[in-house]
C-alpha cells in the first residue's frame, strides 16, 4: 500500500512538474507575441502620425495659387490609400506586410516630389508654417525608423523562441507562427547616383 501511495505521488509530481515548465514556456511566447502586437501598435502610431501631419501639408501649400495641383492630389490619394490598408497583428505575414509598405512606400514617394516641387517656390520655402511641419514631418520619418527597426527586433525574439526546441512543439499545438520582418524598399540596396 505504502509503495503505490509513493508510486501516485512521484506520479503526480512529475505530471505537476511538467504542466508547471510547459506553463511556464507557454507564458513565455504568450507574452513574447503580445510584445510583436505592442511593437506593431507602436509602428502604426507613428505612420498614423505622418498620415495625419499630411492635410496641413497640403492645406499650407494649397495657399500658392499657382502650385502644382496634380502633385496635392497624387500625396491626397496616396496617403488615402496608406491610411486605408491595415493588418490584423495577429496575422502578421510576408503579403500582408508587403501590402502595408508598398502602400506606405507610395506615400513617401508622394511627399518626396512634393517636396522636390516646393523647392520652385521660395516663398513657401520660407513660410514658418511650412518650415514646422517639415520640420515634424522629417522627425516623423526618423520615429518611423525607429520603431520599424526595434518591430523587427521584437519579431525576431519571438521568432527565434518559437523555433527553439521544446518550444516549437509548443508552438505548434498553440498556434503560434512566425512574424513577418519588415524589408528595405525596392532599390534600396542601389547606391544612389550622383552626379556634378
Amino acid at each position: 500500500m505504502k509503495k503505490s501511495l509513493i508510486t501516485i505521488l512521484v506520479i503526480v509530481g512529475l505530471v505537476l512538474l511538467l504542466v508547471m515548465m510547459l506553463s511556464g514556456r507557454y507564458n513565455r511566447l504568450v507574452t513574447l507575441e503580445e510584445g510583436v502586437t505592442a511593437s506593431w501598435a507602436q509602428v502604426e502610431n507613428v505612420y498614423q502620425r505622418r498620415a495625419d501631419l499630411i492635410p496641413n501639408l497640403v492645406n499650407t501649400v494649397k495657399g500658392y495659387a499657382d502650385f502644382e495641383q496634380s502633385t496635392l492630389t497624387q500625396v491626397i490619394e496616396a496617403r488615402a490609400k496608406a491610411t486605408s490598408v491595415t493588418i490584423d497583428p495577429t496575422n502578421l505575414n510576408e503579403a500582408s506586410l508587403q501590402q502595408f509598405q508598398q502602400a506606405q512606400e507610395g506615400l513617401g514617394s508622394a511627399l518626396s516630389r512634393l517636396m522636390v516641387v516646393v523647392e520652385r517656390y521660395p516663398d513657401l520655402k520660407a513660410n514658418q508654417n511650412f518650415m514646422d511641419l517639415q520640420a515634424q514631418l522629417e522627425g516623423t520619418e526618423n520615429r518611423i525608423t525607429v520603431e520599424r527597426r526595434t518591430f523587427n527586433e521584437t519579431a525576431q525574439a519571438y521568432n527565434t523562441e518559437i523555433r527553439r526546441f521544446p518550444n516549437n512543439m509548443l508552438a505548434g499545438m498553440f498556434g503560434f507562427e512566425k512574424k513577418a520582418y519588415f524589408q528595405a524598399e525596392s532599390g534600396a540596396e542601389k547606391a544612389p547616383e550622383v552626379q556634378f
